[in-house]
C-alpha cells in the first residue's frame, strides 16, 4: 500500500487547505483512511478518519466543526477539508491507512504516507 498526501502550504489564520490522500496498492473498499500531525516538538496526534465502506467519519476534538474528511473524486482518494485554520493547527499532515475496524489509535495504523507541511500565519 503506497499513500501521497499533497495540498499543504502556508495560510493566514482564518483560511483553508485541502489536502489530498491517493492511496495505490490495495483495493480499499474495507479500510479506514486517517489523518494525523505532528507540531514541533510534539507528539503525532489524531485528526479525522474516515470508514471507506460506510462513511464514518471521526474527528479529534480541536478540529470539529472546522475540518471535514470525505471521499475523494479521483479513485482510491481521501481529502481533508480545513476551514478556519489556526496558527496551532501548523503542523505536517500524514495520511494513513488500517484494515477494519476503524479506530483512531496511530499505533492501529498500518500503512503511512509521507507528510505535507501545513503552516498558519497569524
Amino acid at each position: 500500500v503506497q499513500l501521497q498526501a499533497s495540498g499543504g502550504g502556508l495560510v493566514q489564520a482564518g483560511g483553508s487547505l485541502r489536502l489530498t490522500c491517493a492511496a495505490s496498492g490495495r483495493t480499499f473498499s474495507s479500510y479506514g483512511l486517517g489523518w494525523f500531525r505532528q507540531a514541533p516538538g510534539k507528539e503525532r496526534e489524531f485528526v479525522a478518519t474516515f470508514g471507506w465502506n460506510d462513511g464514518t467519519t471521526w474527528y479529534a476534538d480541536p478540529v470539529k466543526g472546522r475540518f471535514t474528511i470525505s471521499r475523494g473524486n479521483a479513485k482510491n482518494t481521501v481529502y481533508l477539508q480545513m476551514n478556519s485554520l489556526k496558527p496551532e493547527d501548523t503542523a505536517v499532515y500524514y495520511c494513513a491507512a488500517k484494515s477494519p475496524p476503524l479506530t483512531t489509535l496511530i499505533d492501529d495504523y498500518d500503512y503511512w504516507g509521507q507528510g505535507t507541511q501545513v503552516t498558519v500565519s497569524s
